[in-house]
């Protein structure tokens, strides 16, 4: 079977789309991937260089990226080629746009996000109207439509995405992320520090809980300020035993997870969260903004605190660092919740069950 699939660099969906990729190569499939937002980095790309993968970087925009009209139908001509060429069975569409190619190829198109959720949970108001709120609107409802299938990675997000584009007939399935369990190393010698990781100018991440409460522990943070769009570095006021790390490569990432004892999920929105997953894997103790989402993943695996509120999260953060039972009761909790339910191999299988399913109906059709 050959499985074209698009991704992106800027987010955790690059993450996801080298498990997927991965997991089908080493089962024996091809695999061809087109990526878009910007041209990825060397540290994002060596995994590409031990794998027989047909790769196409571009640095072609986003469709959540304002004033990306022009840009996605340029890359949508752009993919159109690659496809005509490589003549894959399958397409796999981690963006909305593309559903709309009409290529006579089985689609899946996932939904990792949108921007009409995301505005919800950042501003809690309804979107504003706008030319390019009704353009997204439109191209993203039209390529769900198109969709032989829509997938998203928690039923939260497919939930959303049936609310905010209308109809409810669509074939629609949660296939959960899965990280691979063995790339991280729960320690017995773990700092009592907390660590948070993402991008610190999203709003929606509002990193920013940690920073506006003292805590009794060593607080880490790993993650850009300066967002890519605007190029601007958010400037940030922090008490003396929170250390701001930058944007950190996976190796060291693991580091910190391994070292760190509690994990910090501050997100106001969050369809699924590849953070949180890789800090349970990693045998951290997990405090989790209450939020549906999270809930919905999580369960009792992790400890909540009152949604959005800074003095709740510092009261999780002080009830965790001042109980090792607690705190290692919970580490524990995250970690067989996260073997259980969330590896890269689960997920490569679902994934692989669809496309195989789309295949034959197609054929049979």
């Amino acid at each position: 079977m050959h499985v074209l699939i698009t991704a992106d660099t800027i987010g955790g969906v690059w993450t996801y789309a080298r498990e997927l990729v991965c997991g089908l190569l080493d089962r024996g499939h091809r695999v061809t991937l087109v990526s878009f937002g910007r041209m990825p980095t060397a540290a994002q790309t060596s995994w590409i260089e031990k794998k027989n993968l047909n790769y196409y970087p571009t640095s072609f925009s986003l469709e959540w990226m304002q004033d990306a009209e022009s840009a996605i139908a340029e890359s949508a001509k752009y993919l159109e080629q690659i496809i005509s060429s490589a003549r894959p069975d399958i397409l796999h569409f981690n963006q909305f746009y593309y559903g709309m190619l009409e290529c006579g190829i089985p689609k899946i198109v996932v939904g990792h996000s949108d921007v009409i959720s995301w505005w919800k949970a950042v501003h809690d108001d309804p979107m504003p109207h706008s030319s390019w709120f009704s353009w997204y609107t439109r191209v993203v409802s039209k390529g769900l439509d198109l969709a032989d299938i829509v997938v998203a990675p928690s039923q939260w997000m497919l939930d959303a995405i049936r609310e905010n584009y209308g109809s409810s007939s669509r074939r629609m399935k949660v296939v959960h992320n899965g990280r691979s369990a063995d790339l991280f190393q729960p320690s017995a010698y773990k700092t009592n520090c907390v660590l948070s990781v993402g991008r610190l100018w999203d709003e929606a991440k509002q990193i920013k809980l940690l920073l506006d409460r003292a805590h009794p522990v060593p607080v880490r943070i790993a993650g850009s300020i300066q967002n890519p769009e605007s190029g601007v570095s958010l400037s940030l006021q922090r008490s003396a035993n929170v250390t701001l790390w930058g944007e950190q490569d996976e190796t060291h990432l693991r580091a910190l997870y391994s070292e760190s004892a509690i994990y910090a999920a501050t997100p106001r929105y969050e369809p699924f969260g590849l953070a949180p997953l890789e800090a349970a894997l990693s045998g951290c103790a997990l405090i989790a903004n209450d939020i549906p989402a999270f809930h919905e993943l999580w369960g009792d695996a992790a400890l909540y605190f009152k949604r959005n509120d800074a003095d709740s999260l510092a009261d999780a953060v002080r009830l965790l660092s001042d109980n090792p039972a607690i705190r290692a009761e919970y580490g524990q909790r995250a970690y067989e919740r996260a073997r259980r339910l969330f590896t890269a191999p689960r997920m490569v299988s679902e994934y692989e069950d669809l496309y195989f399913n789309l295949i034959s109906k197609r054929a049979a059709a």
